[in-house]
C-alpha cells in the first residue's frame, strides 16, 4: 500500500474492491456527504452502486466500522458516529480529511499533536540513539540541502529524517505514529515548499542539522527545542501560504 506522500505526489493508486467501497464511503462521510446520525444505504443499494458483491459491502461495512466511522444496529441499521468517534490517527481517515483541503484549523491541530510528540522523540533519540543512527539523520539532514530538490523530492527527504527520529529514539510506539507525521507532510507539500528558494532549502538542511548534533551530543533539551524551531517554522510558512490564498 502507498503512504499518504506517495499518493499526494503520484495521485494514482491501485484499489480492490473492498478498498475502492471503503474509500468512496469513507470520502463521502468525511466530507458530510452522510451527515452525523445519518442511515447509509443499504447493502442492496450498496451493492448495485458498486457493482459488487454482498460480501465485499459487508467487509467494507466492517473497515468503516473499525475505523470509528460507522455502528451498526439491529433493526435500525448502520449510521454515522459522531467525529469524536472517529480513529483520526487511521491513515485512510488522514488521507480523506486532506483531499476535502487543507484549512488553517485542521493544521494547527495536527501542529500541536506533533509538537507533543516529536521533541520528546528527539530528546529520547539523544538518549538512545546509536553511532548508526546518528550517522544516518546527519546524512538525511544533509540530503535535504540539495538546491535541485523539487517539492515532491523535499518533502520524501523531509519524511524519511522525521521517521528517522522516530527510529532513533528506539521507542516502538514512536514508529506506529508515522501516519501522523505523514499527514502533517502532505498537508505542508500540498500548499508551501521551501523547494521555490535555494535559501530556504539550505536552511531547511541546517535546522535539521541542529537537531542531529544536539542528538550526537546526547543533549535531549537541545534536541527537543530544535524540533519544536523545526515543526513551529513549517506551521508559520504553511499558515502564511493559506492566508495568501483567502
Amino acid at each position: 500500500m502507498k503512504s499518504l506522500l506517495e499518493n499526494a505526489i503520484s495521485g494514482r493508486t491501485v484499489r480492490t474492491s473492498h478498498a475502492h467501497v471503503v474509500d468512496q464511503l469513507g470520502r463521502a462521510i468525511i466530507a458530510g456527504e452522510f451527515s452525523v446520525g445519518e442511515t447509509l444505504p443499504g447493502d442492496t443499494e450498496l451493492e448495485e452502486r458498486f457493482q459488487v458483491s454482498r460480501t465485499v459491502v459487508r467487509e467494507a461495512m466492517k473497515t468503516l466500522s473499525a475505523k470509528g466511522l460507522i455502528v451498526s444496529r439491529a433493526r435500525v441499521g448502520t449510521r454515522v458516529t459522531e467525529r469524536k468517534r472517529w480513529n483520526l490517527l487511521d491513515a485512510d481517515i488522514l488521507s480523506w480529511h486532506l483531499d476535502q483541503g487543507i484549512n488553517e484549523g485542521f493544521l494547527s491541530h495536527l501542529s500541536e499533536v506533533r509538537l507533543a510528540i516529536e521533541p520528546y522523540a528527539a530528546g529520547l533519540a539523544a538518549q538512545n540513539a546509536t553511532g548508526s543512527d546518528i550517522e544516518n539523520l546527519r546524512m538525511l539532514a544533509e540530503a535535504m540541502g540539495d538546491a535541485n530538490h523539487s517539492a515532491e523530492t523535499l518533502a520524501v527527504a523531509d519524511l524519511k529524517f522525521h521517521l528517522a527520529i522516530a527510529e532513533a529514539s528506539h521507542n516502538p510506539f514512536m514508529r506506529s505514529i508515522s501516519s501522523l507525521i505523514e499527514a502533517a507532510l502532505v498537508g505542508v507539500f500540498k500548499i508551501s515548499s521551501p523547494a521555490e528558494n535555494p535559501q530556504k532549502i539550505k536552511a531547511g538542511s541546517l535546522s535539521h542539522l541542529d537537531i542531529v548534533e544536539a542528538i550526537a551530543n546526547h543533549d535531549a533539551s537541545a534536541a527537543e527545542a530544535a524540533m519544536k524551531s523545526v515543526i513551529i517554522e513549517g506551521v508559520n510558512r504553511v499558515l502564511a501560504a493559506l492566508q495568501r490564498q483567502i
